[in-house]
């Protein structure tokens, strides 16, 4: 994984979504010496939403199995829908 500021990677742009496209590489990008966000490879934001999506299920089906089902007319109107 590489590291580059805010201000070089605005004028390498085009080069930093290259080296993510196709040598698949994580680049940092940050201010002042802190992390700011990364620019990975779509695969990389795929596989990252599958973990997602997997826990969030795996949490659902632990909170129906401790609580039982919720009618949704119920759950409409605590969130005010």
């Amino acid at each position: 994984m590489s590291k580059i500021t805010a201000v070089d990677a605005r004028q390498q742009f085009a080069d930093i979504i290259n080296r993510s496209t196709y040598a698949k590489e994580r680049i940092v990008i940050t201010r002042r010496g802190k992390d700011l966000v990364a620019v990975v490879p779509i695969e990389d934001l795929k596989l990252l939403e599958e973990i997602e999506d997997r826990i969030d299920l795996e949490a659902a089906r632990k909170a129906l199995k401790e609580s039982g089902s919720v009618r949704w007319e119920k759950v409409k109107a605590e969130l005010g829908l």
